[in-house]
């Protein structure tokens, strides 16, 4: 590229020298395994999503579940067309020279791992938004935040996603074979130009500004909660709110542990440049640690649903003999929910007549 490279044989530098291997056999059986599971984990988590959309289409909890089900079908074809390419690679012994003469697998590789490893912690951090707002601005939330603006968002976080993924191709820059002959991304070995570095940097960058506004709303939201709780002495106010944040938060907390490795090591390099001491084996340690996140994620919808914790409260209260949590509080709607909280949250007055007056009032 910059007029000294053609664009076929862009990719195809680091070849020449690799320090970085990899077991041909355990690899693709790997790679076969990891994107079997995530694939079928996705699946059932996405069925499970979709079912609970059906009963709450019309309820606060719609929002957060199509933002949910966006999540998943991310990481569902995340697993489908990365893990697709990866085997294909392994199974080809890694000789890129052979099938990508042109440096499309490459540039195709490259744009779907930023793709799909941006959106979903794009997505996560507007689920922890849109919660946010749900339980400080309940009445906002139901009147304004209709499937229609939740679909508008959903459709903005991925063209936004892809903007970025297509920018390393629209300046004319191809996606770079990695050391380990494994994957595609952005230059990552004897980065020195300003624009080599400034793309690894808004990778890095994005990625942790959608964390850090996971982790700010998640704590505004619990912070939030637990104000209304001693604030009202009831319990029943938190039933919808309760199991979403358990969600949101394993979300944040897998996200954090799975890519902030690769983020950090991705910032390092862009900032030192030339100088940076990364090792091939440490960037692709941090890779797969990253796509655990993807194998994770449908199991915080499979695992952490009302249901499932209803029997663990169940098991749990017989094994120590502790009422932890009133039953009760499962059964109420979302909507009487969002109403309750908006309105205890508004004034001490209108909590006490709340409490006087009958739920079924408050749902009309």
């Amino acid at each position: 590229m910059n007029g000294s490279k053609s664009p076929g044989l862009a990719g195809f530098g680091v070849l020449k020298n690799t320090t970085c291997h990899t077991e041909k056999k355990i690899s693709v059986f790997f790679s076969i395994i990891f994107m079997t599971v995530g694939i079928l984990s996705n699946s059932l988590a996405i069925a499970i999503l979709m079912k609970a959309y059906q009963r709450f289409r019309q309820k606060s909890k719609a929002s957060f579940l199509l933002l949910a089900s966006g999540l998943v079908v991310t990481d569902l074809f995340g697993h489908l067309i990365n893990g697709a390419i990866a085997v294909f690679v392994y199974a080809s012994d890694k000789d890129w020279i052979r099938f990508n003469q042109s440096n499309i697998l490459c540039s195709v590789f490259g744009i779907c791992m930023v793709f799909f490893g941006l959106c979903p912690l794009f997505l996560g951090s507007v689920m922890a938004v849109e919660r946010c707002i749900g339980v400080t601005k309940p009445i906002f939330h139901s009147t304004k935040m209709t499937s229609k603006h939740v679909k508008m968002m959903l459709t903005m976080v991925c063209l936004f996603a892809v903007l970025i993924a297509l920018l390393p191709i629209l300046r004319f820059r191809a996606y770079q074979i990695q050391a380990s002959r494994t994957w595609c991304f952005y230059k990552t070995e004897h980065v020195e130009d300003w624009e080599d570095r400034f793309y690894l940097l808004l990778f890095s960058c994005l990625g942790l500004l959608a964390l850090a506004i996971s982790f700010l709303c998640n704590a505004v939201t619990g912070i939030t909660l637990l104000r209304v709780k001693f604030k009202s002495q009831q319990r029943q106010g938190r039933s919808h709110h309760f199991e979403m944040i358990i969600q949101l938060l394993a979300i944040m907390c897998v996200s954090c542990i799975c890519w902030s490795p690769f983020l950090v090591t991705m910032a390092r390099i862009g900032i030192n440049e030339s100088r940076s001491k990364e090792t091939c084996e440490t960037i692709l340690f941090a890779l797969r640690m990253a796509t655990w996140n993807q194998i994770l994620d449908p199991w915080v919808y499979i695992l952490l649903r009302k249901a499932v914790l209803k029997n663990l409260y169940k098991i749990t209260r017989g094994c120590c003999g502790v009422h932890i949590i009133n039953l009760h509080m499962w059964e109420l709607s979302s909507i009487k929910n969002s109403l309750k909280v908006a309105a205890i949250s508004e004034s001490p007055v209108s909590s006490k007549q709340i409490n006087l007056q009958p739920l079924s009032s408050m749902g009309q």
